[in-house]
Parts: structure tokens; C-alpha cells; sequence
């Protein structure tokens, strides 16, 4: 027993040792994603309530017997400003953070390769986006008027400001992850790690794993569960086409 040990500890030491100056390169990048998100986060609370009132509008729109919010509790308006500032420095502060990770992954990184990292985090921010778009024009209009259609003269809505503001922000943030789909599967298939024909054998398998994680990102709502998954279903079949795609150019240089 003494014996392995002599010879483990130092190894760990070892390992240890070459994988300090990484730990500080790490620690650095996480330091400035953090002051991205503090500083987006600060400017957005600064302009909260014009922010709080875009979010509040589908409401309004939704029923003529919703014309106000209320709260309950004398620091839930407060606390829900507060996330809802969070929210905005956290999607706002995201093309840096992508930037940093992909930075901190890929060691070493040649001229034609930065261009890579930046085509990266572009397209991983449009794809974000435009899930966050589809979900608040498309989605939440649609949600919130059947929602809505149970309300009537003897059935009074008082929707409560933080418990609003919170589904607002859970059903665009769970729409511009899953919207990520297909950006992941083209990393996959560039960096080698699964083969396109993977994505078209194991199709139903998947399929029902993105009905699975759409069920667990909306709650348990089975409407937005299902206006969730169809276009990641799309989107699933957009992936497959792209990573074939790249998959042939890759050969293509490959061969040359």
C-alpha cells in the first residue's frame, strides 16, 4: 500500500503541475465572463421597467380583462426586476462567454482558426436568437391568448408580476437552447465525434428525447411542449443536412 502510494502521489503532483497554468488561464476567462454578465446586468436594470413593460405587452394583448400584474409580497417586484435584469446581462453577456470557452478549448489556435472560433459564437448567438425571437412573437402569443381564454366575468386573471416574468424568461431561455440542436450536431460531426449517418439511424431515438427535453423546459406545459418540439424536429433534419454537408467539404479538402 505505502508503495503505490510513493509512486501515485507524485504523479498526481505531476499532473497537477501542467495542469496549473491552465487552471489560471480558466480562472482569467471566467473572471471576465462574470464582469460581462455584472456589467450587462447593471445596465439592464437601469432600464428594467421599459424592459419589464416589452415582456408585460403579449399579456395585454392576450385578454381585455388583463390590464395589470400584482404582487403579493412587499420585495417580489424588487427581486423580479432584479432576475429579469440577470436574464437580459446573461443572454447579452453569451457571445463573450461562447468566445472565452471556445478560446479555453481549443489551445493553440492558428489565424484561420480564431476565424473559426468567431464563426462559431456567431452562428451559435443566431441560432440562440432565433429561438428566443420565435419563442416571444410566435410562442407566447399563442400560449398566453388560450391561457387567457379561460378567464371570463366569474373567472378573474390576477397574474402575479414575479411568477409572470419568470415563465416569460424560462420559455425564452428553454427555446434559444434548443435551438442550439443543430450548431452541436455540426460540431460533432466536424470534430469527429459522431458521423452523420449516426443522426439519420438513430433518428426516432432522438426524436423522442427532444419530445423529453421539451416537456422538462416547459414545465410540464404540454402546448408549449408541443410547440417546442415540432421545430426541433426541423431543426433536428436541418442539422443532419448541414453535417453531411460540411462531412463532404472536409473530405473534399482532404483529398485535394
Amino acid at each position: 500500500m505505502a508503495y503505490n502510494l510513493q509512486h501515485t502521489i507524485p504523479a498526481l503532483e505531476r499532473s497537477l503541475a501542467l495542469f496549473r497554468p491552465h487552471h489560471r488561464e480558466l480562472r482569467q476567462r471566467l473572471i471576465k465572463v462574470m464582469l460581462t454578465i455584472v456589467g450587462f446586468t447593471i445596465v439592464a436594470y437601469i432600464f428594467v421597467e421599459k424592459i419589464a413593460a416589452l415582456f408585460i405587452a403579449p399579456l395585454f394583448a392576450a385578454s381585455p380583462l388583463v390590464y395589470k400584474l400584482v404582487y403579493t409580497h412587499l420585495p417580489e417586484a424588487f427581486m423580479a426586476y432584479i432576475k429579469l435584469a440577470f436574464l437580459v446581462g446573461l443572454i447579452a453577456g453569451m457571445p463573450v462567454a461562447l468566445y472565452q470557452i471556445w478560446i479555453f478549448i481549443a489551445p493553440g489556435l492558428k489565424k484561420n482558426e480564431k476565424k473559426f472560433a468567431v464563426t462559431v459564437v456567431f452562428w451559435a448567438m443566431l441560432l440562440f436568437t432565433g429561438g428566443a425571437c420565435f419563442a416571444f412573437f410566435v410562442v407566447l402569443p399563442k400560449m398566453l391568448v388560450y391561457f387567457m381564454s379561460y378567464a371570463n366575468e366569474q373567472l378573474e386573471p390576477l397574474p402575479k408580476l414575479g411568477l409572470y416574468l419568470t415563465f416569460i424568461a424560462r420559455t425564452i431561455l428553454a427555446f434559444g437552447i434548443a435551438f442550439q440542436i443543430p450548431f452541436l450536431m455540426v460540431m460533432a460531426g466536424k470534430a469527429n465525434f459522431i458521423q452523420p449517418s449516426y443522426f439519420r439511424r438513430k433518428r426516432k431515438f432522438f426524436y423522442l428525447a427532444i419530445i423529453i427535453l421539451s416537456f422538462f423546459l416547459t414545465a410540464g406545459d404540454f402546448m408549449a411542449t408541443a410547440l417546442l418540439a415540432f421545430p426541433l424536429f426541423l431543426l433536428y433534419e436541418a442539422g443532419i443536412f448541414l453535417t453531411v454537408l460540411f462531412n463532404r467539404k472536409a473530405v473534399a479538402k482532404d483529398t485535394k
